[in-house]
């Protein structure tokens, strides 16, 4: 890879390194693209050599962050679906409705409202993520895995966008493990 390639690599990631922080600290529609360049470093017209808007860059950082989060919810070593249900429970218990990650989230859920592109990007990674939770639910025998794994996919999201409005329920994990029992 030559220097400039190298150059405009790193730049890019400063970017949506950038991006990604900016959109919980101040929401999605507050980012402009001189904030955004301010943060990565760099002057605006770079923002805009490396991505055609401003939206796209916040789209791509928040896909890229959701996408990390989704693979670091590994269920697939579990023995059993209730060891399943708890090990999910556990890749999402670093998150209380308030930190980064939840606030990018939710700023994303919310832009995806008003922007289709968005919202099929989110739909596919739901979508990617339900598909192997129910493959893996079918070979262990659980009952409608497609819908039930709709079902918990749901849960576990409704419990990240609920956790930052108040106290969840003690009996959560005891409901989910019935879902897949």
């Amino acid at each position: 890879m030559t220097p400039t390639a190298s150059h405009g690599q790193e730049v890019r990631r400063r970017l949506l390194d950038a991006a990604a922080e900016l959109i919980p600290e101040r929401g999605w529609s507050a980012v402009s693209t001189r904030i955004l360049a301010d943060r990565a470093g760099v002057t605006p017209s770079v923002v805009h050599y490396h991505f055609s808007s401003i939206q796209d860059v916040l789209a791509e950082a928040a896909i890229t962050a959701m996408r990390q989060v989704l693979a670091a919810t590994d269920f697939t070593a579990a023995p059993s679906p209730t060891a399943a249900v708890d090990a999910m429970l556990a890749s999402v218990e670093q998150y209380d409705g308030t930190d980064p990650m939840s606030l990018l989230f939710t700023e994303t859920y919310l832009a995806a409202t008003r922007d289709d592109r968005l919202r099929a990007q989110i739909a596919t990674l739901v979508t990617d993520f339900r598909t192997q939770l129910s493959h893996w639910l079918a070979i262990h025998q659980v009952p409608e895995p497609a819908a039930t794994a709709a079902v918990l996919a749901a849960a576990i999201d409704g419990l990240l966008l609920h956790r930052g409005l108040g106290p969840e329920s003690p009996a959560l994990p005891t409901v989910l493990r019935r879902l897949v029992s």
